[in-house]
């Protein structure tokens, strides 16, 4: 099942995408909560589903009448992985972590498919990140690595736009990766049925402009993401709208030489193969 968050005049609201038509949630299937985060805390995707293939064709949507919002808008925790795949880690001459790297992103920093990523006055340094994220669906702590893929609702694709002088002012990189409007996210939540165990051996590209930059493949990932999540559900609990936005291969902008910087005007598509395209462009933050 692929799922789309929307706004439109009406508010906001959540679609069933099937092939070229979105069927609305709120229509369709009226006993369902039209919002990602609650379904995935009340476990009813599998109605939902079955709610839908009742209601065909009858509540679709115009997709040129809405605006992509981030699948979930409010996770309820953001968890990047930073250096996950080695060819990444070694473009930029850091060694191979023997744990991994986590850090946080906040809600504030998010934008959906085509919305702009905002490149801020205090910068010229914004990079590019093609990731995969990872939704969980249920609530867990010390969760074995064999059963991590169990709390896994679904998948969705993440451009972690970052800020590199701000992201290396001090140890922590959390203010480069936390500037506003610079975490694309979309544009659809899929699955987890719909994609391989652990979204491994998923192609995953960069093309800025139409320039492919990044050209890598998720079972490059140092930590896979069953391993991901019982590293992370040592430390604190997992709930259900937690996403983990799990690295990204090399090709980064900031190792390139001369370094490629996103600016006002481009525009950045990250794909992962079964998971969606995610596309926005680059527009200069405007400061009153």
């Amino acid at each position: 099942m692929r799922l789309l968050s929307y706004a439109d005049d009406g508010g906001e609201g959540l679609a069933v995408v099937r092939g070229e038509d979105l069927i609305d949630v709120g229509e369709g299937a009226p006993e369902i909560p039209a919002d990602l985060m609650t379904i995935l805390a009340e476990d009813l995707l599998a109605d939902l589903e079955a709610a839908i293939n009742r209601a065909g064709r009858k509540a679709l949507i115009d997709p040129e009448s809405i605006e992509f919002l981030p699948p979930i808008e409010f996770p309820g925790k953001i968890l990047c992985v930073g250096l996950n795949y080695i060819d990444h880690a070694s473009e930029g001459s850091f060694e191979r972590p023997e744990y991994p790297v986590i850090f946080p992103r906040y809600s504030t920093s998010l934008v959906g498919h085509e919305g702009p990523i905002l490149r801020p006055a205090a910068s010229e340094q914004l990079d590019y990140e093609a990731e995969l994220v990872v939704i969980i669906g249920k609530e867990g702590r010390h969760i074995p690595k064999a059963e991590a893929l169990n709390y896994v609702a679904g998948y969705s694709v993440f451009n972690d736009a970052t800020l590199r002088d701000y992201q290396f002012k001090s140890p922590q990189w959390t203010m480069g990766k936390n500037f506003d409007a610079t975490g694309a996210f979309g544009p659809h939540f899929v699955s987890a049925d719909e994609v391989p165990p652990g979204g491994k051996g998923l192609r995953v590209t960069t093309k800025l402009n139409g320039k492919t930059l990044q050209d890598g493949n998720t079972k490059d990932m140092i930590f896979p993401v069953d391993e991901l999540i019982a590293v992370i559900s040592e430390v604190m609990t997992l709930e259900p709208g937690d996403i983990i936005v799990s690295g990204t291969p090399a090709g980064v902008g900031a190792f390139r030489k001369p370094p490629i910087w996103m600016k006002d005007g481009d525009i950045c598509e990250i794909e992962i193969e079964g998971v969606g395209l995610l596309r926005n462009p680059v527009l200069d933050d405007s400061v009153d």
